[in-house]
């Protein structure tokens, strides 16, 4: 038995001598055969590229390190660059692309590339193309020849390989960490923005005989998935942060997920408007939630064209400020309604439906007047939007923009509301009719008081309807306002205290003289306002809807324009009443100063 053992050890140093001679053979190989073909490899490879782009790109690279018992290779200090002069040739014969890519990086690791199927059936298969941290540029610039063409080569680049190859497939190509830079050409003025931490996965990349025509694939591809990772852009006016948590883009689905977004405000509200220089709506909005279905690529990649199905946007918050103590920016803004603006965009926008779930929104306002900050919310806010597009001009395109509404006023009154929007009106035409239902009155305070210089008292709001058709000029229609009870008091701002204090005798003339406590009254009369309100040109939309409801909640309420006049002169009445009164005081207080004087002296 002791004889044995060493003769089992020296057949396991044999076959362990074996194994590495044939490892080190192997290396040696792998080794001779790397730099044997290197040179040829460096050639077909900038070759290939050249050919298979109709010689729009080259590539150039300092070193290419290959790993033949892997299978694996890496190319340094890659540069992708496009052939202007080309690209120009391409341009007259109208076959140019819409984009120019330039990609730069330091190294391009190719995993898995099977040399045996490479040698013996022709094949190239790779499992993962990386390129780590790329910086990528895309020049658009679109022509007018590729509109409507098909997300698939003119010409198959099969033709350029099928010499060498029978096939080129990469099962992954990963563009990791990527800074990614967008330059839009299309105005006179170049436009650039940038994102960075970005990662694009493209799945299947195919080059055979069939795979330019696969209906199936996108650019060659059977899928592209994007994920961008806490973006962020300062708006060009600097006065704004644009923040983007996460974004994932998956092309098969036409699907987008935003996880959050918001518009930050660089400055507080009190810092706002003096950096702005006047008074200036200041906007905060958060938002979490957004997906995009639907979405059509290829318009994107060709014109920049943002065409979908449908987005949702759930929960979130759009909160507005405006300080109104500074000046404020005297501007025409007629033309610039939500649907004239669509209707201005360079590119094309259509999304087919919007869906709103849950987001509040409020207005606030510090008024110069009380020195106080008003507010108004509406909570909740929920619905949809259709058809809202800029492609009016297409064939068959519905020229109506509808957004179907509910919210609830201060957390309580319910708003239902409809607009409907005519894209195709030269003045902006557009309606709006609905209700709000079951208000406390009191609960108003919040922004009358501090802007309006009134306290509701006590007031049931049974329901404030609206049926209005307006333009950019003019509004007409109908306000129909049920309450009971209603009572007010009439505000005043006092010298030295914070507080606003009651005007208390004009208070009960307004209540006794002037409003309707009950619309409709005891005795059955009610009152329907009729509204025809013109619009001032430096109005802006939501202006122009809150002063056209207030006017007939004013009508409602009696507050008329005769009524209005009989109220300025009452008052005028009464303070000369209490000038008089101050005068007759003044001189009373004199005289008794006199008296006091004489008595004195004697």
């Amino acid at each position: 038995m002791a004889e044995k053992a060493p003769r089992k050890f020296r057949v396991l140093k044999w076959v362990l001598g074996i194994l590495l001679f044939i490892a080190v053979s192997l290396v040696g190989a792998s080794w001779y055969i790397s730099i044997k073909f290197k040179p040829l490899i460096k050639a077909e490879l900038k070759e290939l590229v050249q050919k298979s782009t109709n010689g729009l790109y080259s590539v150039d690279f300092s070193e290419i390190h290959t790993n033949f018992i892997t299978g694996s290779a890496t190319i340094s200090d890659v540069k992708i660059i496009p052939d202007t002069n080309v690209f120009k040739l391409l341009i007259a014969a109208k076959k140019a692309p819409n984009n120019l890519y330039y990609i730069k990086l330091k190294e391009l690791a190719i995993k898995k590339f099977h040399p045996f199927n490479i040698y013996f059936n022709k094949k190239v298969d790779v499992d993962l193309l990386l390129f780590d941290k790329p910086d990528i540029t895309m020049v658009n610039k679109h022509f007018d020849f590729n509109d409507n063409r098909p997300p698939r080569p003119r010409v198959s680049p099969y033709d350029y390989i099928k010499k060498m190859f029978k096939s080129l497939r990469v099962e992954v190509v990963d563009f990791r960490n990527a800074r990614f830079k967008y330059v839009n050409n299309n105005g006179p003025i170049a436009d650039t923005d940038s994102v960075a931490n970005i990662s694009i996965t493209l799945n299947d990349w195919l080059i055979d005989s069939l795979s330019a025509q696969d209906k199936t694939r996108l650019y060659l591809l059977k899928d592209i998935n994007v994920n961008v990772v806490n973006y962020a852009y300062a708006t060009p006016d600097s006065m704004y942060h644009i923040n983007v948590n996460q974004l994932d883009f998956t092309a098969s689905s036409g699907k987008v997920n935003i996880k959050e977004f918001g518009l930050v405000p660089r400055y507080s509200e009190t810092e706002f408007a003096k950096v702005a220089g006047y008074a200036r709506d200041r906007f905060n909005i958060q938002l979490n939630n957004i997906s995009l279905d639907g979405l059509d690529l290829p318009a994107y990649i060709r014109k920049r064209e943002l065409i979908a199905s449908q987005m949702t946007i759930t929960d979130g918050s759009v909160n507005v400020f405006n300080n109104n103590t500074f000046p404020k920016l005297i501007k025409d803004k007629t033309g610039r309604f939500p649907h004239q603006l669509l209707q201005q965009l360079n590119a094309q926008l259509t999304i087919k439906k919007i869906k709103l779930n849950n987001i509040d929104v409020s207005y606030a306002e510090f008024d110069k007047k009380s020195l106080q900050r008003g507010k108004i919310n509406f909570q909740r806010t929920s619905g949809t939007i259709t058809n809202a597009t800029n492609a009016v001009k297409v064939k068959d395109v519905n020229p109506v923009m509808q957004a179907d509404l509910e919210s609830y006023v201060m957390g309580q009154g319910k708003l239902d509301i409809n607009f409907k929007f005519y894209l195709t009106s030269p003045i902006g035409a557009f309606d709006y009719k609905g209700a709000i239902t079951n208000l406390d009155g009191r609960k108003l305070n919040q922004i009358v008081k501090p802007l309006g210089m009134v306290q509701v008292n006590k007031g049931d709001i049974k329901s404030l309807a609206f049926d209005i058709k307006a333009n950019q000029d003019v509004a007409k229609g109908k306000v129909d306002f049920k309450f009971n009870d209603l009572s007010v008091a009439l505000l005043k701002k006092q010298e030295g205290r914070q507080r606003l204090v009651k005007k208390g005798l004009l208070s009960i003339l307004a209540n006794a003289l002037v409003l309707y406590s009950d619309n409709p009254t005891a005795d059955g009369k009610y009152t329907s306002a009729t509204i025809n309100f013109k619009r001032e040109p430096t109005a802006s939309f939501f202006s122009f809807i809150w002063k056209t409801l207030f006017q007939g909640v004013k009508y409602s309420v009696g507050v008329t324009p005769q009524k209005e006049a009989e109220i300025k002169a009452q008052v005028a009445k009464f303070e000369k009443m209490k000038d008089d009164r101050d005068e007759r005081r003044r001189r009373r207080e004199i005289r008794i100063e006199k008296k006091e004087q004489q008595q004195r002296r004697r």
